[in-house]
């Protein structure tokens, strides 16, 4: 395997660690959590739709026998992102996506009995090594859990569940041929048809009017850097590692992105602990990627 295509589930994880700021910016300005979905995933469609024409049309054809996996990746995808935005908005956002890298775990066991992927000594060091910098980067160990409600940590750990089962069947159904596109592409537009009539398009008209053309824009990145980009990665990065590799380097990458996010934005200064963890984070990565190379 190319060391470049390690890139992709770090760049996904990136992405998703910014989630967290769209999450609450539409949740103050009043919109409920099956409308966000709505919103993230309707105008998903577009990217998804220009990629496909821009590709090769023939991405468009499906199968009936495809459709199982499909909805299987539809209900894993709403799944994940109820859980994930509840848990953002319960929880610090630090514990939050802790509880979301708990997500290799899961895939590294489901890859096992279900493709039979190896579970070595070297893979099981790095995912160790890297969920424990996960912990320690994101300051989980210096929180209070006094007041922290027991369903927003289910919320978080069901979210890293629903994660791994998504990749496990976009694995699969790329394993019967179909592309990343494909798989993204119909799967949003399951979720999206079914969301509609749970969805308040008059909270939507509402966010809108504030401010169209800033407003409108800000859907805009919501959708592309909290959904339709990360997942395509992330997806993508299926057809060059195993999903377990895939997994680790995305649970490393998104605790740090939030880190930085933290910084930037809120002004959050990183304890020297959460420092450290960054560094083993790393340290686990180019652990990882090292045994892929001499694996490939």
């Amino acid at each position: 395997m190319k060391r470049i295509y390690l890139i992709l589930p770090i760049l996904a994880g990136m992405m998703f660690g910014s989630s967290g700021i769209f999450v609450r910016t539409l949740t103050q300005n009043g919109i409920d959590p099956t409308t966000l979905l709505f919103l993230r995933f309707s105008i998903a469609i577009i990217p998804l739709l220009i990629a496909i024409l821009a590709t090769d049309k023939n991405l468009f054809k499906i199968d009936l026998k495809d459709i199982p996996l499909f909805l299987v990746c539809s209900l894993c995808i709403i799944g994940l992102n109820l859980c994930y935005n509840h848990s953002m908005n319960t929880v610090p956002l630090s514990l939050a996506a802790v509880l979301l890298s708990i997500a290799p775990i899961y895939v590294l066991i489901i890859a096992y009995f279900m493709f039979g992927e190896n579970i070595t000594s070297k893979k099981l060091i790095c995912m160790i090594l890297a969920i424990s910098g996960c912990i320690m980067m994101t300051g989980v160990l210096e929180i209070n859990f006094e007041n922290i409600p027991l369903l927003g940590i289910l919320s978080g750990i069901g979210a890293g569940l629903f994660w791994a089962v998504y990749l496990m069947a976009s694995k699969k159904s790329i394993e019967n041929g179909k592309h990343t596109f494909t798989i993204l592409f119909y799967s949003i537009i399951f979720i999206s048809i079914a969301l509609i009539p749970f969805s308040d398009f008059s909270e939507i008209s509402n966010f809108i009017s504030i401010n169209p053309m800033l407003t409108v824009i800000f859907l805009i990145l919501h959708s592309t850097f909290s959904f339709a980009l990360p997942y395509i990665l992330s997806t993508i990065s299926l057809n060059y590692m195993d999903s377990g590799t895939s997994s680790i380097f995305l649970s490393g990458a998104e605790p740090f992105a939030a880190l930085i996010f933290g910084l930037l934005i809120y002004s959050e200064v990183p304890t020297p602990l959460m420092f450290c963890g960054f560094i083993l984070t790393i340290i686990a990565m180019m652990m990882l990627s090292k045994t892929d190379s001499k694996t490939s």
